[in-house]
């Protein structure tokens, strides 16, 4: 069983610049994977498999946003294009087999600027709890660096770790471990039962069987989203549309955090 924690990552100029130009080569390479996905499914009716597009990319191409980034994140990218295409062929099977009533399109490209960048806990090194991430080759030949450092959370057991995503995310980026855990069984009185009904100023009204209920206030988390909304109306007064701002990202964040804290709890 695995578990996924996230902390928001507070960099630098240097480190910025760093994860900002990883993250942009990602979407670069993902994009790249896509496009040759598409034109060997367009002509031939067959999708690569991801051997296919580290070959392809990786080795024939010599593609510059592979190169550009270390061998496993390169390959972890065009993993999951091709799993993106693999789940299309089996949606496109379902059609025919008449499981699937709704025709899906292909996997299309990435719009966003940048997007998540995977690193597998075999390529991270831990020191003084520091995580070393390894950046590719050419990038030590362009740059003259080969690693940048994120502190390890102290929560966490770092050989439990299997992976690191850097998640871009409204200008900000966060870190998201992915580890390892033991599953823990839990007793469970099946003859217990909870009703939980969602609402607005009752943010949960649960009732159980056994003659105890509760309420859990939604107010709070009403005005918050008030404030949000009041606070993204002002600031884009005027704007062209698609506005956006670094002062909208920040709010828009916030907002977020609150909302996923009060969700967690």
């Amino acid at each position: 069983m695995y578990g996924c924690q996230q902390i928001l990552i507070s960099p630098n100029k240097d480190l910025k610049a760093i994860l900002e130009y990883v993250c942009t080569e990602a979407k670069k390479l993902t994009n790249c994977g896509v496009y040759y996905s598409r034109q060997l499914y367009f002509k031939t009716g067959k999708i690569p498999s991801k051997a296919d597009l580290h070959k392809q990319l990786g080795t024939i191409q010599k593609n510059a946003h592979y190169q550009a980034l270390y061998s496993d994140t390169a390959q972890q990218i065009l993993t999951t294009v091709a799993e993106y295409f693999k789940s299309y062929f089996g949606l496109l099977k379902g059609i025919k087999e008449g499981t699937v009533t709704q025709k899906p399109k292909p996997p299309n490209y990435c719009k966003s600027v940048m997007s998540i960048a995977t690193f597998t806990g075999r390529s991270l090194k831990l020191k003084d709890g520091i995580l070393r991430f390894p950046l590719g080759s050419k990038v030590k030949a362009w740059f003259g660096i080969d690693a940048f450092y994120i502190p390890m959370p102290s929560n966490l057991d770092y050989k439990s770790i299997r992976e690191v995503r850097i998640l871009p995310r409204n200008r900000c980026f966060y870190a998201e471990f992915v580890y390892q855990q033991d599953i823990k069984i839990s007793e469970v009185d099946a003859s217990k039962v909870l009703g939980i009904d969602y609402g607005l100023n009752n943010w949960l009204t649960c009732v159980s069987n056994i003659g105890t209920s509760f309420i859990v206030d939604g107010l709070h988390l009403k005005s918050i989203n008030q404030w949000y909304n009041k606070s993204v109306a002002k600031i884009k007064e005027n704007k062209p549309q698609g506005f956006w701002s670094n002062r909208l990202a920040a709010i828009t964040e916030k907002r977020n955090r609150q909302m996923r804290d009060a969700s967690a709890t």
